[in-house]
């Protein structure tokens, strides 16, 4: 059975490879400048994506904080630096913020148990 996050993957690269195929110049653009902001610069790309979740966070839109949580995963963020990160959005967002740490800490949870399993098969293949 495919998880939300199997779900949100396969949704994601799906519409954005329909997107893309339109040829439309300035989406082609816009989604270009949105990768390259995200990428090491004078701030590390761990930090920025920390910054866009917090910002996802407070704008209020899951499908980006999942994208954030899974790319900061990927950064090899700590539970103890997201739970950090989703208080700051707390600040910046106030209570409005809530549903939406709920939110991202069901699918922090589903993204480390994939990381878990992943390991796992990691392991068991260089047996």
């Amino acid at each position: 059975m495919p998880t939300k996050l199997d779900a949100f993957n396969e949704f994601r690269s799906r519409m954005n490879e329909k997107i893309l195929a339109s040829e439309n110049l300035q989406i082609k653009r816009f989604f270009a400048l949105d990768t390259q902001a995200y990428i090491d610069g004078a701030l590390p790309a761990k930090t920025k994506e920390l910054m866009g979740l917090v910002a996802s966070m407070v704008l209020r839109c899951n499908d980006c904080i999942t994208y954030h949580l899974i790319q900061c995963a990927e950064l090899e963020t700590t539970d103890e630096e997201f739970f950090e990160v989703f208080n700051v959005a707390l600040i910046v967002g106030g209570s409005i913020v809530i549903p939406h740490l709920r939110v991202a800490v069901d699918m922090l949870e589903e993204i480390r148990s994939a990381q878990k399993k992943k390991q796992k098969k990691t392991k068991a293949s260089q047996k």
